[in-house]
């Protein structure tokens, strides 16, 4: 078990932030994910897609020592299915996880993720930095989601009001 796994993970609170999507997709239902907060606006269930598309960037980022965000996703039941989004996520967060556990150390501490090209410069970061990154995606997810559910008049999921606010 690598030190990220052993660790870095643990000490970050990792599988806990991975766990506020699982509360969410517990509180909604297939209509839910069709709300727009304005007319013209993304829908929760594309919001939804969006952020498994990320985590699958990430995914790959950590095969490949490369971030590449161009990946979409074609099945239209991820806007609309609980079912298939909760399916989706638990295939990305074992393929996330599978990804963490092959680093070896000297990856874990030597090898860069190349993100250089989205123009601001050098910005490389060992692995260990790219999963706070995607840490930090997940809570502007967090942060998107909690706008829609209080435009639609509901509770925020399980431990969301201590974690989210």
């Amino acid at each position: 078990m690598n030190s990220l796994v052993r660790v870095h993970m643990p000490a970050t609170y990792f599988a806990e932030y991975q766990e506020l999507r699982g509360e969410l997709m517990g509180i909604l239902d297939d209509d839910d994910l069709a709300y727009r907060v304005t007319g013209t606006g993304v829908s929760l269930g594309a919001l939804c897609r969006e952020i498994g598309e990320i985590e699958h960037s990430y995914v790959q980022s950590l095969r490949t020592f490369r971030q590449d965000f161009g990946y979409r996703n074609p099945d239209p039941l991820l806007e609309t299915s609980v079912t298939a989004l909760t399916a989706w996520y638990a295939d990305l967060d074992r393929e996330l996880a599978s990804a963490v556990e092959a680093l070896s150390e000297d990856d874990i501490t030597n090898r860069r993720i190349d993100r250089n090209d989205f123009d601001i410069g050098d910005f490389s970061p060992l692995p260990s930095i790219q999963l706070d990154i995607y840490r930090e995606a997940l809570l502007i997810f967090y942060g998107k989601v909690s706008v829609y559910l209080r435009a639609m008049g509901r509770a925020l999921p399980g431990h969301w009001e201590s974690w989210i606010g």
